[in-house]
């Protein structure tokens, strides 16, 4: 599942991105990639890693939430269920 989420640009300052991408490893488990930052600036990227497919949904679920209730729109959304995921 992949989604990526934006501000709306202010005036002279570029929008601020955050991307959430939740990917099964080899050996069955799961990873939460958390990217964000400034368009075409620094990024920072996180990684928490998971063994139960349910308990990642639900650390993405809950990320992707905290951003939108920061005001973040989604642009992109892939593999994920609905609009915005499941909820």
């Amino acid at each position: 599942m992949r989604l990526y989420l934006q501000t709306m640009p202010a005036s002279a300052e570029p929008p601020r991105y955050v991307q959430i991408v939740l990917e099964q490893d080899l050996l069955g488990g799961w990873t939460l990639y958390r990217e964000s930052g400034t368009q075409g600036g620094r990024a920072t990227l996180k990684r928490d890693q998971y063994l139960e497919r349910d308990e990642a949904i639900a650390a993405f679920e809950k990320v992707r939430d905290a951003q939108l209730k920061r005001g973040y729109r989604v642009v992109f959304a892939q593999g994920v269920d609905g609009p915005y995921g499941r909820r």
